[in-house]
C-alpha cells in the first residue's frame, strides 16, 4: 500500500517556485506603486528570473526527486535530473532575455501596455514552463503545460485597442484549447488502460495491456502527442504561428519562439521516450513524418516572404521557427528507432540550446530596428551596417548560425549532430529531406544577411540604444560566439540523464 504522505524537497522545486512567488509579489506591488515608478516592477522581474536561474546551481551535484509515492513501485511527480536542469536553464534564460527586451518595449509603449499585469503573466508562464521538464506524471505535465500556455494567450493580446493583437490572441487561444482537449482525451485513454499517471509506471504497465484495450492504448498515445505537437508548432498544428508572432509584442514573440518550443519538446520527450518507449513503433514513424512535413512547410513559408511587406521580418522569423521545429523533431523521431534513445534526445536538447541563443539574438536586433521602423519589413534592414555596424554584424552572425554556416560554427555543429542522429537510426530518407531543407533555408537567411551590408537608400538614422536592449543583444552574442568557439561543450552539457 503506497503512503499518501509525500516528502517535499524545497531546494529541488526552488526554480519554478521562486519564479511564481516573484510573479505574485509583482502583481501585489503593482497595486501600491504609482505610475511613475512602474518600471521598478520590470527590474524586480528580471532579478527574480536571474535568481531562479541561479537556484539551478545547487542542484547540479545529483538527481533529486520529490512528491514521491513510497511503496512497492517508486514513483515521483517531480524530478530534478540533468535533463530537467538543462531545459530549466533554457526556459529561465530565455525568459530573462525576453524580460530585458520587455523593459524597453514597455517604456516605448508609453502606457499602452499594463506593466503589472504584463510582468505577472510573463513570470507565471515562465514558472509553468520551468515546471514542465521536471514533471514525471501526466497530471502534472498537463497542468504545467496549461500554466505555461494560459498567461501566454493574454500576453499576445495585451496591447490595448490593437485589433491585430486581439485577433492573434484569439487564434492562439482557440487552436491551443482544441489541442489541449485532444491531448487530455489521450491522457484519459492511457490512464484507462494502465491505471496510473506516473510516467515510469506507464512505461511498464502499457506493455501488458489486455489485447482488447490495445487499440485504445494506441489511440491514447497518438492523441496525447497532439497537444505537445501544437506547442512545438509542428505542421499541421503550426497555422497560429505567423499571425501570433506578428500580433504579439515583439519580446513575447521572442519568448514564444524559444520558451514555447522548449515546453513542447520537453513534453514530447517525456511522453515518448520515458512513458511510452514500448510504443516506439507508433510514435517513431509519426514524429518522423511530422519532422519532414514541418521543416519543409516552414522553410517554404519563409522563402515566400516579400521584403517590402509589413512585418515581413517577424513573419520570416516565425516561418523559420516552424522550419527549425522540424529539425528539432528529427532526433526525437530517431529515438524511436535507435538503441541509444538518450543520445538521440541529447541531440534535440543541444540543438534547442543553440537555437534559443541565436534566435533570441535575432529577435533582439529586430526589436532594435523596430524602434525606428515599426512596420519591421525586411527591406528596413537594408544598410543597417552603415548606421549600426555592430548590430548588423551580430544579426548577420545570428542568421548564419541559424543557417548552419561559418562563422556560426554552433549552428553547423548542431545541424551535423541532428543529421548524424537520423543516419545512425536508419532514417536516411529523413536525413536527405533535412539536407534539402537546409539548402532552401540558406537562400533566405543569406538574402537577409547580404541586405544588411548594402548601401542604405536614405540617410541612416541613429539613436541611442537603451541599456536593457543592449544587454540582451550582448548576452546572446557572447553566448553564440562562445558556443561557436567550443561547440562540443553543448553536447556534453545537454546529455539528458533520462536513462
Amino acid at each position: 500500500m503506497s503512503s499518501l504522505v509525500q516528502s517535499v524537497d524545497w531546494l529541488a522545486i526552488a526554480p519554478p517556485t521562486l519564479t511564481a512567488v516573484v510573479g505574485l509579489v509583482v502583481l501585489v506591488a503593482d497595486l501600491f506603486i504609482g505610475e511613475d515608478k512602474k518600471a521598478v516592477l520590470g527590474w524586480v522581474s528580471v532579478a527574480g528570473l536571474a535568481a531562479s536561474a541561479l537556484m539551478l546551481l545547487p542542484l547540479l551535484d545529483g538527481d533529486r526527486a520529490t512528491f514521491c509515492l513510497t511503496g512497492e513501485a517508486h514513483a515521483c511527480s517531480y524530478t530534478a535530473d540533468r535533463f530537467t536542469l538543462v531545459i530549466q536553464f533554457l526556459v529561465l534564460g530565455g525568459a530573462l532575455l525576453a524580460a530585458l527586451l520587455s523593459v524597453t518595449a514597455l517604456k516605448d509603449a508609453n502606457k499602452e501596455l499594463p506593466e503589472g499585469e504584463f510582468w505577472f503573466l510573463l513570470l507565471s508562464s515562465a514558472a509553468g514552463a520551468a515546471l514542465l521538464p521536471a514533471s514525471r506524471d501526466l497530471a502534472t505535465l498537463i497542468v504545467a503545460l496549461e500554466v505555461a500556455s494560459l498567461p501566454a494567450f493574454a500576453l499576445v493580446g495585451i496591447k490595448r485597442g490593437d485589433k491585430k493583437s486581439s485577433e492573434a490572441a484569439l487564434k492562439f487561444f482557440l487552436s491551443s484549447v482544441t489541442a489541449t482537449a485532444v491531448s487530455l482525451m489521450g491522457v484519459s485513454f492511457v490512464y484507462a488502460t494502465t491505471g496510473t499517471l506516473y510516467l515510469t509506471q506507464i512505461a511498464d504497465k502499457i506493455q501488458h495491456v489486455d489485447g482488447q484495450f490495445h487499440t485504445l492504448a494506441q489511440t491514447g498515445v497518438v492523441l496525447t502527442l497532439v497537444g505537445f505537437a501544437f506547442k512545438t508548432a509542428a505542421v499541421p498544428f503550426h497555422f497560429w504561428v505567423p499571425d501570433t508572432y506578428v500580433g504579439a509584442p515583439l519580446p513575447i514573440a521572442a519568448y514564444l519562439s524559444v520558451v514555447g518550443k522548449a515546453v513542447g519538446f520537453s513534453g514530447l520527450i517525456l511522453v515518448t521516450v520515458v512513458a511510452l518507449p514500448s510504443y516506439a513503433d507508433v510514435w517513431g514513424p509519426a514524429l518522423a513524418a511530422l519532422a519532414a512535413l514541418t521543416m519543409t512547410v516552414g522553410n517554404v513559408g519563409a522563402l515566400r516572404q516579400q521584403a517590402t511587406r509589413a512585418y515581413s521580418a517577424v513573419r520570416l522569423l516565425a516561418w523559420s521557427s516552424v522550419g527549425q521545429a522540424g529539425y528539432l523533431l528529427v532526433p526525437i523521431a530517431s529515438a524511436g528507432y535507435s538503441k541509444d534513445a538518450g543520445k538521440a534526445v541529447g541531440s534535440t536538447v543541444a540543438y534547442a540550446l543553440m537555437y534559443a541563443a541565436v534566435n533570441l539574438g535575432a529577435f533582439a536586433v529586430a526589436a532594435l530596428v523596430a524602434r525606428t521602423s515599426p512596420l519591421n519589413r525586411i527591406s528596413d534592414y537594408r544598410g543597417l551596417y552603415a548606421s549600426r555596424p555592430l548590430s548588423a554584424l551580430l544579426l548577420g552572425f545570428f542568421l548564419l548560425c541559424l543557417a548552419g554556416l561559418p562563422p556560426g560554427i554552433i549552428g553547423l555543429f548542431a545541424k551535423v549532430t541532428v543529421f548524424s542522429t537520423a543516419v545512425d537510426a536508419g532514417l536516411g530518407w529523413l536525413a536527405v529531406i533535412m539536407a534539402v531543407n537546409v539548402v532552401i533555408a540558406l537562400f533566405y537567411y543569406l538574402q537577409w544577411t547580404t541586405l544588411l551590408f548594402r548601401a542604405p537608400e536614405g540617410e541612416p538614422e541613429k539613436h541611442r540604444v537603451p541599456a536593457p536592449l543592449t544587454a540582451a543583444i550582448a548576452l546572446t552574442a557572447v553566448l553564440g560566439i562562445a558556443l561557436s568557439g567550443a561547440p562540443q561543450l553543448v553536447l556534453r552539457f545537454s546529455a539528458t540523464g533520462l536513462f
